[in-house]
């Protein structure tokens, strides 16, 4: 490596380490480990899923300056670190050291199957594109091709990266070996890109044996994964405290004596799940063919997060009943925030997230509408057991002082809860 690479890497490894060490991070991880254990604190806000590809393109503090290859993975990660601190830190933790995998593992989430697909590229090809996939899965013949990931794992190449990265950063900060903070998984996520979504939807009503030889195929070869993955030792202690981090505080779980951070159990950590294909299809059926399969998988884990962009407000009580350790539950911009804190309150954290589409406005972005938003959630929670994740940002317009000004909105509303 060039000393130039040498000195830029170390450079901005000393801002985040100075960050890292302030006061406030301990601050911070506080309010999120008593959000998740439903105490009392004011809204929680963070922001991820950032359309990095538009900010690496329009703003100077984005730009890598490196060249070698592996020095610019590094690079990226410490300025992304370093602008979110700057423009969006919310409740944003800084850790005190740099992360490499403790293995690299190989044939991880290899059904059989490769996802076959037309896309129609976004803005110039970089971004987000639209997809039209190709069906690979038509009757109950083609469940076979679904099979059980043979996962394999090399140390050596991750030992080299743990090596190069500790010469790299040596009197800095310490260099971390890490594994899965959490599990999750999204069967049938999946299997709308093997199959038909169109067809697979009427396929509950008229074809529900077929249905279920389908899903408990993919969810059995999840669980055999999971199996591997932890006979393998793949996961490691929750390094965040965010939405689908760590952060997992054993006050009605495990007893604190009992952990082991060498040997880390799934009962050990978060789980999540998701059926976003599921947005309109009716309770029961979400509970016959997604919740009665995902509990399998789900009820390993110390707590569970569940849902993403499908509406819950209507399902709340139905997931809770097969996730006895349910404990975030995503309410997403199509729910009803009334609805849906009445079945959550008191009972799970409310987990919020506002409609990016709000800065994808082409003149200027829609600040009045996202205000309205929030206000709406924080008139009706009171802020009580709530957080507020902003996602799926697609587009700023390339201008990136749309999320800057949201972060100071949001922050503003909330700590009128403190």
């Amino acid at each position: 490596m060039q000393a130039k690479d040498r000195e830029i890497l170390r450079t901005l490894a000393k801002e985040v380490a100075e960050i890292a060490s302030l006061d406030k991070q301990e601050e911070t991880i506080k309010k999120w480990k008593l959000l998740n254990d439903m105490k009392e604190v004011r809204p929680m806000v963070y922001i991820f899923e950032i359309p990095w590809w538009e900010i690496n393109r329009v703003d100077e503090e984005m730009f890598l300056k490196t060249e070698d290859e592996r020095a610019r993975k590094m690079e990226e990660k410490f300025r992304m670190i370093l602008y979110l601190w700057k423009h969006v830190p919310m409740d944003m933790v800084v850790e005190p050291y740099y992360t490499v995998p403790k293995c690299i593992v190989h044939n991880l989430f290899d059904f059989g199957l490769t996802v076959e697909r037309d896309l129609i590229p976004f803005d110039g090809g970089i971004g987000v594109p639209s997809s039209h996939y190709i069906p690979q899965i038509k009757d109950e013949s083609d469940i076979e091709k679904i099979k059980t990931p043979q996962i394999w794992c090399d140390y050596n190449e991750a030992e080299k990266e743990y090596e190069w990265a500790s010469e790299i950063l040596n009197g800095i900060m310490p260099v971390k070996k890490q594994g899965h903070t959490s599990f999750q998984f999204a069967p049938w996520d999946i299997l709308v890109m093997w199959c038909d979504p169109g067809q697979i939807l009427l396929d509950l009503a008229m074809r529900p044996d077929y249905v279920h030889k389908l899903i408990d195929r993919l969810v059995t070869a999840y669980c055999d994964m999971l199996d591997q993955m932890l006979k393998l030792n793949l996961f490691s202690p929750g390094g965040g405290y965010y939405t689908v981090g760590g952060g997992l505080s054993f006050t009605d779980q495990l007893p604190q004596q009992d952990y082991n951070p060498d040997s880390i159990r799934l009962c050990d950590l978060w789980g999540r799940a998701m059926a976003q294909i599921f947005s309109e299809v009716s309770p029961a059926m979400h509970e016959e063919f997604a919740i009665q399969y995902e509990k399998r998988y789900l009820n390993r884990a110390g707590l569970v997060y569940y849902g993403c962009c499908e509406p819950l407000h209507n399902k709340v009580d139905i997931i809770a009943k097969h996730i006895p350790k349910l404990r975030k539950i995503s309410m997403s911009p199509w729910v009803n925030i009334k609805k849906g804190y009445e079945s959550t309150e008191g009972r799970f954290v409310f987990s919020f997230k506002p409609n990016p589409a709000f800065l994808a406005t082409k003149d200027k972005w829609d600040k009045e509408s996202a205000k309205k938003q929030i206000q709406e959630l924080l008139d009706i929670t009171k802020g009580k057991n709530v957080e507020i994740i902003l996602k799926d940002i697609s587009t700023v317009c390339h201008e990136p002082h749309r999320l800057w000004e949201w972060a100071e909105m949001v922050m503003e509303m909330v700590k009128k809860y403190e």
